[in-house]
């Protein structure tokens, strides 16, 4: 496994966020980007980012601002939403990563929220192609059924009457999705409620998920706990200026009994879908 390098970014709004970069041991083939899921830490993927590292292709993954590594002084003074997420801190990461790629081809890697913010993403138009896996609109009403139960309790109960009271969202103590900035669960709630999940917020959200025209693979799960099959095409359709590839995946087919939400980036998945699925389409 490759060992990482760890590197503070100036996200570009006078904060630092945390990333770790895996370098190719030969030559490079190009470059990859991995943005995490809502609350999800970088050092999931590291086991995945190793894997294309050891193929040639520079990967970075990064914490969001306020989660993990990223994380410094109490949530509750942070101010940051999700689209500063994606303004700042992914627009930092990609920045870099072009820069130190060169000519060769950038590759977007988004996991659930890290495949619906693309379209804030400065400097995007560079990207070759993006993946979006286990990623869909959110809208509560289309989720798994399994979830579905729980995100109206987390929607209607929880999340606005712990936020206020605890200044962020204490998710950890929970169990649910981890502890999220106050900014960050508000906005993210107000999408989950409206049936268009982002595109509730008017014409100039519409208008910059249509304005993607980078070829996007989305690759689901019929087992996913969280995102049903509604959810992800109603995300695809919102990027509708982009050519997109709608993969869905049985456990069945490569012989495991469970992938889930999470599955995908974990080891055990490198000959079934790393290989299979992903590494064709960077080739």
């Amino acid at each position: 496994m490759i060992a990482p390098q760890s590197q503070a970014l100036d996200n570009g709004n006078g904060q630092r966020i945390a990333s770790q970069w895996y370098q190719p041991p030969g030559a490079l083939q190009g470059a990859v980007l991995i943005a995490p899921a809502m609350g999800v830490e970088q050092r999931f993927y590291a086991a995945f980012a190793s894997w294309l590292a050891e193929r040639g292709y520079l990967t970075v993954t990064f914490d969001y601002l306020g989660i993990g590594q990223s994380h410094a002084g109490p949530l509750r003074k942070l101010r940051v939403d999700v689209l500063d997420w994606a303004r700042h801190d992914c627009s930092a990461v990609l920045a870099a990563l072009g820069e130190a790629a060169g000519d060769k081809p950038l590759y977007w890697i988004g996991h659930s929220l890290g495949g619906q913010i693309l379209p804030f993403v400065e400097g995007r138009a560079r990207i070759q192609r993006a993946f979006s896996i286990a990623s869909g609109s959110g809208y509560w009403r289309e989720n798994a059924e399994q979830l579905r139960r729980r995100a109206w309790l987390l929607w209607y109960a929880i999340a606005p009457l712990l936020t206020p009271l605890f200044g962020y969202f204490p998710g950890r103590r929970l169990g649910m999705v981890g502890d999220l900035p106050r900014g960050v669960i508000e906005q993210w709630r107000r999408w989950c409620l409206h049936p268009q999940y982002a595109l509730g917020d008017g014409d100039a959200m519409r208008r910059s998920f249509a304005a993607v025209d980078t070829p996007i693979v989305s690759l689901s799960f019929t087992d996913d706990e969280m995102m049903s099959q509604r959810n992800t095409e109603s995300l695809l359709s919102f990027y509708r200026g982009a050519p997109t590839v709608n993969t869905r995946i049985d456990p069945q087919q490569v012989g495991a009994p469970r992938i889930g939400h999470f599955g995908f980036f974990r080891a055990q998945f490198a000959d079934s879908l790393w290989t299979r699925y992903l590494l064709p389409e960077l080739d």
